[in-house]
């Protein structure tokens, strides 16, 4: 018997701490609002549009912190399924092969298991979306010139949490009766993306028949 969303997506399966914004905000003010839009049953292509007179920006970081919760929560679900021998690399089945390179550690694209590449990954985001820099918190403190160009390199990264989890896990997110909850996940993150072109649409490519299945 399928179990309930709540014993699936409980706090103790996700891969990272959830981040949360400071009550008395406007970003969390912004996330309350889009929260309770996606509650009411309103079309999610209508959900993700800019509300009138709120700042894009505002509006891009409040939604690429709750995409990696989200995701974070649905993978740390599969994680125990995800270990170096059944997923020795991060990849999309046998035509997409994910490599890791952070200038950092990793100079150079490097073949990685996918549990490792998670945790690089995820690392890698927080370390973003806590830096004052790039994710200011204080009121009056603006927004670097290439934020959006780091929420896409974000985003498009954590588009490859879907294509690993869509080909490579899928039977265990069924057997947990997850999948409408991934699928409304998915579409949520894809009409995103694509309400403020954040993707390239040739990464999305590995999903494609998926994505007109369920997105169109």
């Amino acid at each position: 018997m399928a179990l309930c969303l709540g014993q699936v997506f409980s706090k103790d399966k996700t891969f990272r701490p959830r981040k949360r914004f400071e009550p008395g905000t406007q970003r969390f003010e912004l996330y309350k609002r889009a929260q309770a839009s996606l509650k009411s049953g309103l079309d999610l292509r209508k959900v993700v549009q800019l509300p009138e007179g709120e700042n894009i920006n505002d509006w891009i970081a409040v939604h690429v912190v709750d995409f990696f919760n989200r995701i974070n929560l649905i993978y740390g679900t599969v994680s125990e399924f995800c270990t170096e021998r059944t997923c020795p690399v991060m990849s999309g089945g046998p035509r997409y092969e994910y490599r890791w390179q952070d200038g950092d550690h990793y100079k150079k694209p490097t073949k990685l298991p996918a549990l490792k590449y998670m945790n690089l990954m995820m690392d890698w985001i927080e370390s973003l979306i806590n830096n004052e820099d790039i994710f200011p918190t204080r009121i009056g403190v603006p927004f670097p010139r290439n934020f959006q160009q780091v929420c896409k390199k974000i985003l498009s990264r954590l588009f490859r949490v879907f294509v690993h989890v869509y080909i490579h896990h899928f039977d265990s997110i069924c057997n947990m009766g997850a999948e409408a909850h991934v699928n409304t996940c998915y579409k949520h993150y894809y009409y995103f993306i694509s309400e403020f072109s954040l993707i390239d649409h040739s990464e999305l490519e590995p999903l494609r028949p998926m994505t007109e299945r369920i997105c169109t």
